[in-house]
């Protein structure tokens, strides 16, 4: 086997530097966006994954390439926007540099079969897909009315069923497929992202949100009934499925359906590069409402030392369940009100709270801010014509006091509505439009990394390409002080 496939990380970058020096004696033929990736593969330590991925391998057969060269080749891969493993394996033995960046000799770089192998082993499971390839035909999604809307879901359980299930639950990193995949991502990049002070784990913000995520242009399936022969074409017998974690679903950004999974990502909303913690591919069909459920508490299984403190997330989130789990968990929820869902209601008989949360008196008056007493969970507003100087104004006044009317919202009455801090404050508008962050993640994974372009045919796969692109992203956001030093390096100038 190759020295620099025994070696440390030391090794490594001496091997670069050596073949750089070789191939490329002129650094000016190298082009500047080239430069940046070559610095930071350079000083990208891989050591874990040889470590934890060497009993994956048999002691008694030939000596395997080693792990993290294999790893730090499908992310090289990602980063020049080679979507094909087979043209990817063409290109390492064309392009030197591919090669002895990855960490292989020139003209000793793996095959096909060799990757293939590798991904295997960073998936946890006999199967390539959790579900079986056989089941019954889902309800199928309805198109919205309203253009831009999401779709209804279609789960049968609600959203306060699926909280009191999940939250009872206590899921295990060995019990799930991606297992290994999760780790390395962990271990390698989202805990270097934090011991850089680019996620506050201990006080962390959560923006959550579903991308769809196209696997194909249609859902293959046939059946494997003879129900057909005897001249049933309706029955609801099992059919055999070519991609069974996948359904169809409605994007609503685009107003189509599509085939494939709704991926619900977890981000850190105040990391300064939208760094992602945690993703979960569902079936396209799963409403956000759900989605969320299922990757949030996975998320707090797995990553117990992080500390969630805000969460942000859109009206398809607005529902009652989450701010009870909210208030009963000390998180201080950032959600859109959903209209949909009904947004006045009545308070103390002869007030009623518009969608913003402010109270409105008998007049048709928004009423004032008074303060917010954070220890008992409530808001004080006070009539809107009345000061501490003047009385109020009003020919039907509310109270008789100079002062005017007060009111107290209390969280406890309707946390849906009843927020701090308000809906109307600055803090909460402020807080709030960093949910954005994880659209600007999905929009790195699907169009900068090309996430779609992958056309794998498999979860394992999907699950393969997408939190190696999430290392990527991390890798990015590393502030590297000594990018300039590697022309130094190649040219031998001291």
């Amino acid at each position: 086997m190759l020295p620099v496939n025994c070696g440390s990380h030391t090794d490594y970058q001496t091997f670069v530097v050596d073949n750089l020096r070789k191939y490329y004696p002129n650094p000016d033929s190298i082009s500047q966006n080239t430069w940046d990736i070559i610095d930071r593969f350079w000083n990208l330590d891989l050591s874990y994954t040889a470590q934890s991925m060497i009993d994956k391998y048999s002691k008694f057969d030939h000596a395997p390439r080693t792990p993290s060269c294999m790893q730090r080749s499908y992310l090289l891969s990602i980063d020049f926007k080679v979507n094909s493993i087979t043209e990817w394996v063409s290109q390492l033995k064309l392009n030197p540099l591919y090669a002895f960046l990855s960490g292989f000799e020139v003209g000793d770089t793996p095959g096909i079969g060799t990757f293939y192998d590798f991904f295997s082993r960073l998936w946890d499971s006999d199967d390539n897909n959790p579900s079986s390839h056989l089941h019954k035909l889902k309800s199928t999604v309805k198109k919205p009315v309203k253009k831009g809307s999401k779709a209804k879901p279609i789960d049968k359980v609600t959203v306060e069923e699926l909280f009191k299930h999940l939250e009872g639950t206590t899921f295990s990193i060995k019990d799930q497929p991606y297992g290994s995949l999760f780790e390395l991502f962990k271990k390698e990049f989202l805990e270097k992202s934090v011991q850089k002070g680019l996620i506050n784990n201990s006080h962390l913000s959560i923006a959550g949100d579903g991308t769809p995520v196209v696997t194909s242009a249609r859902e293959r399936k046939h059946r494997v009934c003879d129900c057909a022969e005897k001249g049933i074409t309706d029955c609801d017998c099992e059919r055999y499925f070519s991609q069974p974690d996948c359904d169809i679903g409605w994007d609503s950004s685009r107003d189509c359906f599509y085939h494939g999974y709704d991926l619900y990502m977890m981000v850190a909303s105040d990391s300064e590069s939208d760094l992602p913690v945690f993703p979960l591919f569902n079936p396209a069909s799963m409403h956000d409402s759900h989605g969320f459920l299922h990757s949030f508490f996975r998320m707090k299984s797995f990553l117990p030392d992080y500390n969630v403190r805000k969460l942000l997330l859109d009206s398809a989130h607005d529902a009652m369940p989450y701010y009870e789990y909210c208030k009963k968990e000390h998180i201080t929820p950032f959600i859109d009100l959903n209209e949909k869902r009904g947004i006045k209601v009545q308070y103390k008989n002869d007030f009623t709270i518009g969608k913003d949360g402010v109270p409105v008196c008998r007049a048709g008056r928004k009423m004032n801010h008074d303060g917010v007493e954070r220890s008992k969970y409530r808001i004080k507003f006070r009539c809107p014509l009345a000061s501490r100087k003047h009385e109020c104004s009003c020919d039907e006044p509310c109270s008789n006091s100079k002062y005017g009317r007060s009111v107290h919202l209390a969280m406890k009455d309707n946390p849906r509505l009843i927020n701090i801090p308000p809906r109307d404050s600055e803090e909460w508008k402020t807080e709030y439009n960093a949910r954005t962050s994880v659209e600007r993640s999905n929009k790195r994974e699907k169009i900068d990394f090309m996430l779609e372009s992958g056309r794998h045919r498999s979860t394992k796969m999907w699950y393969c390409r997408l939190y190696h692109i999430l290392m990527l992203q991390h890798l990015d956001a590393w502030d590297l002080p000594y990018e300039s030093a590697m022309r130094k390096l190649v040219c031998n100038v001291a």
